[in-house]
């Protein structure tokens, strides 16, 4: 039987005139991808699990030009599809020497799949409105530059219909499985199936590049919450799977698709893959490895020695994308709680310095959360590293019941971020590794974003650093969910966050757990907003703006928020 295109096209990344394309096909097989314009790639599928994979690096685009291309499987065109009513599939590029061109940015977290909707009521999905709407009036010069998705773009601990029906036909799985989640390697494709193969949301994939980071759910929810939960986890006979092929399918389905051309040619988890006639054994050997490479967080020399690491960074004009990675390298030992290991961290400031005009940092979670909810949090963190045994034995468990696991929960990576935005948008004297002596020296980039979802609600908030040396604007840009809901009950307790009284009571209750006062202040400008979003951030010179999205009850999308974050200066 041929092979048939099973997941795809996705375009993830462009890089100056290379582009690269992912695909499943349903046997092994040669994938082309021949665009309009001449400029073509092939590579074979690599296979694991009994599934077939290829990353296809296209060459010799034309810089500043959008140009149609097609798939090829073994030499048959399989996509576009057959009489598709969709516009034709492109790549776009951008001119050679990008700097003055705008930067446009769509992002968002959080999206069940639409067949969610069959057994309860979710509003319209935002990033199939998007799509939809794009479609209307496919203007390439019009297509964001990048779609950044920022965590749970799939459900393994809430599945649909479809799925809770498959798993139960299934005969052998590990001993107490949960019978309506996803355990095993193959389970998990069926997620990204069920969602990728959307009509929409499939053609949305195959113009406009992505890229990805997750969140909990792609392995369950509060996924490394803290030391204890990882223990009790371990206890379960189903887990040791769960995490491997999670980790593991992650690393197929949206990791390998964040890298830049050169940086899948170092990898040494894909050069391994390539070279394997089946890679089953590669990537479960390398799912349990990555997840147990957590343990080793605190101890910088081992953990450096062993580490994979999901963050990543890139350029697109004047604009740096840092994208973190809050979850899988978490330190969790009480009293050392950080949301980086020491080596990552490191990573991570060597990449936020630089000549730009515009430093955007990807967060699956929120840096700033309603001052209310932020001061509970480093409460409880509190409490649970208290000695008394007692306390910290409440702490750790208010800490897993009520979610308390976000960056004001992980108090010293919470300020270390301060510290780091304040120094940038002072404007930096040189490399602050002394090791390297002293680099060269930046001055204050015009805005400072960072990207989150999981909360189910958007704002905008912006920083108040008690530093006045800080010139760069500081903003907290929250879109969540695309395809979701927060239940009724909380939206109260969400806007009580943000209102004065409230988080003057949360602040005072952390003062008397002995937490200091954080080191920044903020306000929110927008929102918050329940309903399904997608945002837009634009970078055009200096200027900065953002415009969140959401869907209206006819699956249209209408401006929910619009604020100019720079003045362009």
């Amino acid at each position: 039987m041929p092979a048939e295109l099973l997941i795809g096209p996705l375009l993830r990344r462009v890089v100056g005139t290379r582009a690269t394309v992912w695909v499943e096909t349903t046997t092994p097989a040669v994938v082309t991808v021949r665009t309009a314009g001449g400029a073509t790639g092939t590579a074979p599928t690599f296979s694991a699990y009994d599934h077939h994979y290829a990353l296809v690096v296209i060459d010799g685009l034309t810089p500043d030009s959008a140009t149609t291309y097609e798939v090829l499987i073994d030499e048959e065109v399989v996509w576009p599809l057959p009489d598709s009513r969709f516009p034709p599939s492109l790549i776009r590029t951008r001119a050679t020497d990008d700097r003055d061109q705008p930067v446009r940015l769509l992002f968002g977290s959080c999206r069940e799949t639409t067949q969610h909707a069959t057994t309860r009521k979710l509003p319209p999905d935002a990033l199939d409105a998007y799509a939809r709407r794009v479609m209307a009036d496919p203007d390439p010069a019009a297509l964001p530059d990048l779609l950044l998705l920022l965590g749970d773009q799939v459900y393994a601990d809430e599945t649909s219909p479809t799925v809770k029906r498959l798993l139960r036909r299934r005969r052998r799985r590990p001993e107490g499985a949960p019978k309506d989640q996803v355990v095993s390697f193959d389970e998990y494709t069926k997620l990204y199936l069920e969602s990728w193969r959307d009509p929409e949301i499939r053609w949305l994939l195959s113009t406009v590049p992505s890229v990805m980071i997750f969140d909990d759910h792609e392995i369950i929810d509060d996924w490394n919450t803290s030391a204890s939960w990882r223990a009790d986890m371990r206890e379960q006979p189903w887990w040791a799977e769960r995490i491997a092929s999670g980790l593991a399918s992650y690393w197929v389905y949206q990791h390998l698709g964040n890298l830049s051309p050169d940086e899948i040619t170092a990898d040494p988890v894909f050069a391994k893959v390539s070279a394997a006639e089946d890679a089953t054994g590669v990537l479960r050997e390398f799912g349990a490895r990555v997840d147990t490479e957590a343990d080793l967080a605190h101890d910088t020399e081992r953990w450096r020695a062993v580490q994979y690491q999901w963050s990543y960074a890139l350029d697109l004009g004047r604009t740096r994308l840092v994208m973190l990675d809050n979850r899988c390298s978490r330190v969790l030992l009480p009293g050392r709680r950080a949301m980086l290991p020491p080596g990552e961290w490191s990573w991570f400031v060597d990449r936020a310095h630089g000549g730009y005009d515009h430093l955007v940092v990807g967060s699956s979670l929120p840096w700033l959360l309603p001052p209310g909810i932020h001061h509970v949090e480093t409460w409880n963190e509190k409490l649970a590293d208290s000695p008394r045994r007692w306390v910290a034995g409440l702490g750790e468990r208010l800490r897993r019941a009520l979610d308390l696991e976000h960056w004001a929960a992980f108090r010293r990576s919470f300020d270390a971020l301060a510290e780091l935005f304040a120094r940038i948008g002072a404007g930096t004297p040189g490399a602050p590794d002394d090791r390297k002596g002293a680099g060269p020296a930046y001055p204050p980039p015009a805005s400072i974003s960072v990207l989150s979802g999981d909360v189910h609600h958007s704002y905008v908030a912006r920083v108040r650093f008690a530093d006045h040396g800080v010139r760069t604007p500081v903003h907290q840009l929250t879109c969540s969910p695309i395809h979701n809901q927060v239940p009724a009950g909380m939206r109260p307790l969400m806007r009580l966050g943000w209102a004065r009284g409230p988080a003057g009571a949360a602040r005072a209750l952390a003062r008397t757990a002995g937490v200091r006062r954080p080191l920044v202040k903020w306000r929110k400008l927008a929102g918050p907003y329940f309903g399904n979003a997608v945002a837009t951030l634009t970078h055009a010179g200096r200027g900065a703006e953002v415009i969140i999205e959401g869907t209206t009850g006819d699956g249209h999308l209408h401006v929910v928020a619009r604020q100019r974050l720079t003045d362009g200066h």
